[in-house]
């Protein structure tokens, strides 16, 4: 369980029931008790959360063992979600993973085609899997989920902090379930090893220091201390 500075604890210990707590003045902006963003789930994604699943636009290699002329390193999924193949023609692959995407494959082209089909999937590039990186680090933009992610993982593949970062203010926003989350993070904690590195998923969005986002939720800053453990909000609509 990550560690709650004394006026946070103070806001969390004000909720008798254990649900949200109101900050401030902000009508729509609560405190949750839970020491980690909710992790997506399979509704979210409309697969498992931590595979990768194939999206429109994605860049897919194939193999097929055997059949170097059915091979194709490179093959991009349509808008629609779906891929040409040789033999077989149209392949739905969007919401699938690259080993779902083989196995389906394999059943369209055995028999007719061949005895014993062995396909091999990858995801070679993604478009669909992304997370959006803004405020001060050094080169923002939208950045692709391929393999495991955390916090810091993401922040360095933007090229670093600038010069005005504030690394005890960092947001990471996520919306599973219908609900928006935020979490605040304190990531001078996190390279002291003081708590975790927190994974981040597909859609997440991640703020550094100063920005319009920050401004939003200014009630956060005006109320909680330094922080050596994440907070966890739900946003609300007004």
């Amino acid at each position: 369980m990550a560690l709650i500075p004394a006026g946070a604890a103070l806001l969390l210990s004000a909720c008798s029931t254990g649900g949200a707590v109101q900050i401030g003045g902000a009508s729509n902006l609560s405190i949750v008790q839970a020491d980690a963003l909710p992790v997506p789930t399979a509704t979210d994604y409309g697969a498992s959360p931590r595979a990768f699943i194939v999206g429109p636009y994605d860049m897919l290699s194939i193999n097929v063992f055997g059949n170097e002329e059915l091979d194709q390193e490179e093959i991009q999924v349509d808008a629609g979600g779906r891929i040409t193949f040789p033999l077989i023609g149209t392949v739905e692959v969007a919401g699938k993973t690259p080993g779902e995407v083989a196995r389906t494959m394999e059943a369209m082209l055995k028999g007719r085609y061949l005895r014993n089909p062995q396909v091999t999937v990858n995801l070679k590039e993604t478009s669909s899997q992304v997370v959006a990186i803004s405020g001060e680090i050094k080169k923002p933009g939208i950045y692709p989920i391929v393999g495991d992610m955390t916090l810091l993982k993401a922040i360095a593949r933007a090229e670093g902090w600038t010069e005005f970062s504030k690394k005890r203010e960092v947001l990471v926003f996520r919306k599973v379930g219908g609900q928006q989350y935020a979490a605040l993070y304190d990531v001078k904690a996190i390279e002291r090893g003081q708590y975790a590195d927190p994974e981040l998923y597909p859609n997440d969005t991640v703020v550094v220091g100063d920005s319009q986002a920050r401004r939003n939720m200014k009630d956060i800053f005006t109320v909680v201390p330094p922080i050596v453990g994440p907070l966890i909000f739900l946003l609300g609509n007004n």
